[in-house]
């Protein structure tokens, strides 16, 4: 993965539950699952700076996925390189797989009108699944690749 901006899927897994404060948001009561959270990243150094970010615990959250990072660990990404700001696709997308659910309404969408940004399943959402429904939504979609998250913020393409 290099700094060139996009659209990203953070796949985060909770082994244990507990409940956290998400900013002004709200509590969320967090379950063993999995997590998947739409963001975007068209600022400097793009998808690899949002994402190390992403990879590490924040002393002094400033977004809602930097609350939750403390009782989650990211495992994937899917993202992609489309110049177009595609997170509100993506958003609406993750929402319809099979056993979606929106843990905490407002989380991560403070900016915008969609319902949230995160989603909870009890089992990993398939990529090919997710793809499908994007070019069902958006046709002229860039690729949508997959990446393994390694310890200390590293990213390894997959």
């Amino acid at each position: 993965m290099d700094a060139r901006p996009g659209t990203y899927a953070l796949l985060l897994r909770a082994r244990s539950g507990g409940r956290i404060q998400i900013g002004r948001c709200g509590s969320l009561a967090v379950r063993p699952g999995w997590y998947v959270y739409i963001g975007s990243a068209f600022g400097p150094g793009g998808l690899r700076v949002r994402l190390r970010h992403h990879c590490r615990v924040s002393e002094r959250p400033h977004w809602h996925i930097d609350y939750l990072r403390r009782a989650t660990a990211p495992e994937l990404v899917w993202y992609s390189h489309d110049p177009q700001h595609r997170e509100h696709s993506w958003a609406e997308s993750v929402g319809r797989l099979g056993s979606a659910q929106v843990p905490l309404p407002g989380f991560g969408a403070s900016d915008c009108n969609c319902r949230s940004h995160l989603f909870f399943f009890p089992h990993p959402p398939r990529l090919a699944v997710f793809r499908r429904r994007v070019r069902a939504a958006v046709p002229d979609h860039a690729r949508i690749a997959s990446a393994t998250l390694a310890d200390a913020g590293t990213l390894e393409s997959g």
